[in-house]
């Protein structure tokens, strides 16, 4: 461990802030980090999430590139496949489609196609989902594409403190990570975050509250809703556990199943459309896992089928408290 890994100092970050002194810890830890995307260099990025990189490690590690996803990311694929460790920033994830066959294709397959001869530890951030008031294109949640490709990690954090750790686990690892950063809570909160690099490992849930009445899994921003839905709850007599998964792939299932097989019943949370978004995958992985400890329908609390709305309606389409109560109400009360 490094003289910097040591230090116990802390710093009170917003999510966003995080995510930039996580990037700044890991290129000062390993020179073969490099920064690339639109206006991620002099401009510090459209979140200002790469604010300051520019000034500190110049042009050759922060990278600003042509308006082109594509390009970014068969760059980043080359520059990975010979040694470099790049993070790809796309500006927003609904960006990210004319770059999703370079993603699925060449970084997904690449250890594959090549038995092992080449890796791509490549980590492609993307500010992600609704809330902000967005124009189109802009509020996508996505994620089950980049779950259901195997080669792919997807990584979506919901604090500071996991936001900055992930990101440097997702950096280190030898293999391509989506790193997709709720930009609805980019600002919404801070917290204590260590100073120097730390990480927190792929692929391991955190049980964000305790509780024997229902499990309700979720993550990213819906985290946030979910706990003040469960705090309300408690009011009434119900007891909900909340497990934050934070890696979507590789899917904490030890963890599902741990808190399904206290509580028996289940709700699961995100914002995604419905059909065919990770809820569906849970749901059957408790199925296969853990029904003889079922004792209710399991519910979903998702976004809807439709194309992401503009403006005021995001607020209906979103889960909020409110929703998210009657769906684990709906699950106690079966």
């Amino acid at each position: 461990m490094s003289r910097q890994e040591q230090r116990t100092e802390t710093q009170s970050l917003t999510l966003v802030q995080a995510v930039a002194n996580g990037l700044r810890d890991e290129m000062e830890r390993d020179e073969d980090v490099i920064v690339m995307g639109e206006d991620v260099g002099k401009n510090g990025g459209v979140f200002r999430a790469t604010q300051g990189l520019y000034d500190e490690f110049g042009g050759d590690r922060v990278i600003d590139t042509p308006l082109a996803e594509s390009g970014i990311a068969g760059t980043a694929i080359g520059m990975a496949a010979y040694g470099l460790r790049p993070v790809a920033e796309m500006q927003f994830s609904g960006f990210m489609y004319p770059a999703f066959d370079q993603i699925v294709s060449h970084a997904a397959r690449l250890r594959t196609r090549s038995r092992g001869r080449f890796s791509c530890p490549l980590v492609v951030r993307a500010p992600y989902g609704g809330g902000i008031r967005a124009p189109e294109h802009h509020s996508e949640s996505k994620e089950a594409f980049y779950v259901h490709e195997p080669g792919l990690k997807v990584v979506i954090p919901s604090t500071p403190y996991d936001a900055k750790g992930l990101l440097a686990s997702a950096i280190r690892d030898p293999d391509p990570v989506i790193f997709l950063e709720p930009k609805l809570i980019y600002r919404a909160f801070r917290e204590a975050v260590p100073e120097g690099t730390y990480t927190v490992p792929l692929g391991e849930a955190a049980v964000r509250r305790e509780g024997e009445d229902v499990s309700v899994f979720t993550w990213g921003a819906m985290t946030r809703a979910t706990m003040e839905a469960a705090e309300t709850l408690a009011e009434e007599g119900i007891e909900a556990e909340v497990v934050d998964l934070r890696t979507l792939s590789p899917l904490d299932t030890d963890a599902i199943v741990e808190s399904f097989e206290k509580t028996g019943r289940a709700a699961v949370v995100h914002e995604a459309p419905r059909t065919g978004g990770l809820a569906g995958e849970i749901v059957a992985t408790i199925q296969e896992e853990a029904l003889f400890y079922q004792e209710a329908p399991i519910t979903r609390v998702t976004g809807f089928d439709v194309p992401f709305p503009l403006y005021a309606l995001e607020d209906y389409y979103l889960p909020e408290s409110s929703r998210i109560e009657d769906g684990i109400r709906e699950a106690c009360e079966f």
